[in-house]
């Protein structure tokens, strides 16, 4: 059986990990895997001309042109060895994760809708939709206990780099999904959205 992919995305802590964290969840490892576009981030002052930098909400920071090599060969049944990013060194990890196909496989990120080779290699594509206000309560929570950042850092990067990106490449992107869905309570929760999803992905497979 061809694997199918769907691509998950929404703007900066809108419930998309969530949503996949829940597919997978109910799916069960045997049957699904996720590809998180975080994994896939350039180093800091450690990539090509003209990409990473600073800004990692920019399609720039991304290094896509992997992501959709290792893509491409899971679909064909290849397994990958694929990267593992390190956000309080803003460097790849010198360890890699072995990832196997799955019948179902998740891409999880905030640019995937936007580039066009990445889409194409979706079945099925979601966008997650949630106010600004509710998406930096999310971030700073995160931020300041899994990613070693200060308060005042995180009020910075989000409105000098995650609402201008979001509003210029990430919310754009919501044109090229399948499905679009609201997240907006204060903490990510599974909704019955989420549920209906994971029975429309489960026929996928059936």
């Amino acid at each position: 059986m061809i694997p199918k992919v769907v691509g998950i995305s929404g703007g900066s802590c809108s419930g998309k990990s969530t949503l996949a964290a829940h597919i997978h969840e109910t799916l069960g490892a045997d049957r699904c895997v996720i590809l998180p576009q975080d994994d896939y981030f350039f180093g800091y002052g450690d990539a090509p001309e003209g990409k990473g930098g600073p800004n990692f909400d920019h399609p720039d920071a991304v290094d896509f042109d992997k992501i959709c090599t290792q893509l491409s060969q899971l679909k064909q049944g290849q397994a990958v060895h694929r990267p593992l990013y390190d956000f309080p060194t803003h460097l790849p990890k010198t360890e890699t994760l072995l990832t196997e196909p799955r019948p179902i496989i998740l891409v999880d990120g905030i640019l995937i809708l936007h580039h066009a080779p990445l889409r194409q290699l979706f079945d099925l594509s979601i966008f997650v939709r949630c106010d600004s206000d509710i998406r930096f309560e999310r971030r700073l929570e995160r931020d300041v206990r899994e990613r070693g950042r200060t308060a005042d850092s995180v009020r910075e990067v989000f409105a000098n780099q995650v609402d201008p990106m979001h509003d210029q490449y990430v919310e754009p992107s919501q044109s090229h999904a399948d499905i679009v869905i609201n997240s907006q309570q204060s903490k990510t929760v599974v909704t019955s959205e989420f549920s209906a999803i994971v029975k429309s992905i489960t026929t996928m497979i059936q």
